[in-house]
């Protein structure tokens, strides 16, 4: 949804700051791949030894490389392995994120929430995976209730905010984005029997 409602606002910052870095001689892949770095990084380390806020704060730093690298490859003319790059890294990250409060939740005796961040890495996993497959077939699975932002944003803010001090909110954003990425599975499953009818 953020990706129809926000992407004219987040290019205007963005823009300026991909082709300035272009400008010194960075390119997008390796954008791509120290962000992914240290979203990864960042996940693992501080976030299962219950360092919250500063993991949370951190991966929010590296995830937002990601609007840096996209920034500059419309600059620069995106390559077809940069999309295939780029696209790999998001499934890595996303995978450590919800692998780092899985962790965490289970580490501190919380199975129910660990089972919540469970749901959330495959279903994260499988939305990615059915557009990808679709797109390879012609047809569409664009859109959906949870798309890679709106996990992020609800993953990190209630990781985050709980980290400080405030009791619960990881166990509630992360039961409520199983809810959502399991009903946007379905949305795109839905969008691609369509796509594929109306094709037929």
């Amino acid at each position: 949804m953020l990706n129809i409602f926000a992407r004219a606002s987040v290019s205007r910052v963005t823009d300026p700051i991909g082709a300035w870095l272009l400008a010194r001689g960075l390119t997008p892949n390796a954008v791509t791949v120290v962000g992914t770095v240290g979203a990864v990084a960042s996940a693992l380390w501080f976030i299962p030894r219950g360092q919250l806020f500063v993991g949370c704060a951190l991966v929010t730093f590296f995830v937002l490389l990601d609007l840096i690298d996209g920034a500059m490859a419309r600059a620069q003319g995106p390559t077809r392995f940069g999309a295939v790059l780029d696209a790999t890294c998001d499934r890595i990250a996303d995978g450590a994120l919800f692998a780092a409060l899985t962790w965490y939740a289970f580490d501190t005796g919380n199975r129910w929430t660990a089972a919540a961040g469970f749901i959330c890495l495959v279903a994260s996993q499988v939305i990615s995976y059915v557009k990808a497959r679709a797109d390879a077939s012609g047809l569409n699975a664009d859109g959906g209730l949870a798309e890679r932002a709106e996990r992020f944003i609800v993953a990190l803010l209630g990781a985050g905010v709980q980290g400080l001090g405030v009791p619960y909110l990881l166990d509630i954003s992360l039961w409520l984005l199983a809810a959502m990425t399991v009903v946007t599975v379905l949305q795109r499953v839905f969008a691609v029997a369509k796509s594929a009818r109306e094709a037929a």
